[in-house]
């Protein structure tokens, strides 16, 4: 039975880590409406924000595997979250001869492929760092 507990315990904190940083990036980017710009259609914020949970949902995968209890998990997590997040910040000022905000609202698609891949790569990157 602990097996099970087990498995329910790490998939709820894993959903919850997951729901928590999605609805941080929604703060900490409110500039950006991507869950209205996705209800209009707009490919671009579709793939802004899929990228960002792919990312988040690789980094937390790792977290789950390589972790020695609920709390470690956590903490990766956690750090997971908020490196994804400040990769965004950095791309924006690096692409500082366009505004991404601007570039997501007008869906621009190849903009939106550039950050489904930076998300993607980044949560990679930060899923094979955590190492004991």
């Amino acid at each position: 039975m602990n097996l099970y507990l087990n498995f329910a315990a790490y998939l709820g904190l894993g959903l919850l880590l997951l729901t928590a940083g999605v609805g941080l990036f929604v703060l900490a980017t409110p500039k950006i409406k991507e869950f209205e710009l996705i209800g209009k259609r707009n490919i671009t914020a579709a793939l802004s924000l899929g990228g960002k949970m792919l990312g988040l949902a690789i980094v937390l995968g790792a977290a789950a595997e390589y972790s020695v209890s609920l709390l470690d998990m956590a903490i990766w997590g956690s750090i997971g979250i908020f490196t994804q997040i400040i990769v965004f910040f950095v791309a924006e000022v690096i692409t500082v001869r366009y505004s991404l905000q601007k570039a997501i609202e007008e869906d621009n698609r190849s903009v939106g492929v550039i950050l489904f891949s930076l998300s993607l790569a980044v949560g990679w990157i930060v899923a094979s760092s955590l190492s004991y």
